[in-house]
């Protein structure tokens, strides 16, 4: 199987770890991702604040490189599939910003590209065969799989159902670790309010900490640079705001699967993070 990939920004700097993740578990199972050549950033998420038409053009020229390789695409950031989607569907249905676009990029957008979020192209080889490469089982971890808010919304935008999304919880069960129901799995994090309404952001990574741990988790896996980077990160200030303890590792779903193919845990890049994942793998098997 071969299909387009766009790491995005964030794969390339603050989440290299999901980049590592993603790019060892595809080539284990099959699958080929073949970079978009010479892509730019999408635009997430400044650019539809300030410029409706940059917001549209910067995917834009992503669509079209892709349609020129003849490859569908496949993205791991929530934020760039948003963007991409949500450009994909602009492009299709204004002829006038269509034409304008392609006046601008010197080359039109043909809307022969398929985009699919990693988690889609993930379920898609099957999980049959996912669940026939685990040689680790995680048996005796219980995760809370978080989807987020831009991953799996507007309806007809999103990947999955925006109200109780499940195919993240059917893919990491392949992995014969336990998926918790909780409330919390497709709420806000703050994204990057934590710049400008700090107390705001936080309040909202502890909400869902504190429900993802009452729920009985260990761990929280998800599929969201800025996501994850928000529950791992700042655990540290959301305990002393709040005068909790949180300890919660943060997965990336793709790290995950790698550990229970047996994959080495430094490749899936396990070392980088701020809450040690340890201190949840160490139920495993127990």
């Amino acid at each position: 199987m071969r299909i387009g990939y766009y790491p995005g920004c964030s794969l390339q700097s603050s989440a290299r770890e999901y980049d590592l993740a993603t790019r060892l578990v595809t080539r284990y199972l099959g699958v080929q991702l073949v970079d978009i050549p010479d892509w730019n950033c999408c635009g997430a998420s400044a650019a539809h604040s300030t410029d409706p038409f940059l917001a549209v053009a910067l995917p834009a020229r992503n669509l079209i490189l892709a349609s020129e390789m003849g490859l569908d695409v496949t993205v791991p950031c929530a934020a760039c599939y948003h963007r991409l989607r949500v450009a994909q569907r602009e492009l299709t249905h204004d002829r006038d910003l269509s034409e304008k676009v392609a006046e601008v990029l010197g080359r039109p957008y043909r809307g022969t590209v398929r985009i699919y979020s990693l988690l889609e192209t993930m379920t898609g080889i099957g999980l049959e065969q996912l669940a026939a490469q685990i040689v680790r089982p995680l048996k005796g971890l219980r995760v809370a799989c978080y989807y987020g808010c831009l991953l799996v919304r507007p309806p007809g935008i999103g990947c999955d159902d925006p109200e109780n999304p499940e195919s993240m919880d059917r893919l990491v069960e392949t992995t014969k670790a336990e998926t918790v129901s909780w409330g919390y799995k497709n709420e806000c994090c703050g994204g990057a309010l934590i710049f400008g309404a700090r107390e705001v952001a936080l309040r909202l990574v502890r909400d869902i900490l504190r429900n993802a741990t009452g729920a009985g988790a260990h761990a929280i896996v998800c599929a969201c640079p800025l996501c994850q980077s928000n529950l791992d990160l700042r655990q540290g200030q959301v305990n002393k705001m709040f005068g909790t303890n949180f300890a919660v590792p943060v997965f990336y779903f793709p790290q995950l699967l790698g550990l229970a193919m047996g994959l080495n845990p430094r490749d899936l890049g396990l070392t980088t993070h701020f809450v040690d994942p340890q201190r949840a793998l160490r139920v495993v098997g127990g």
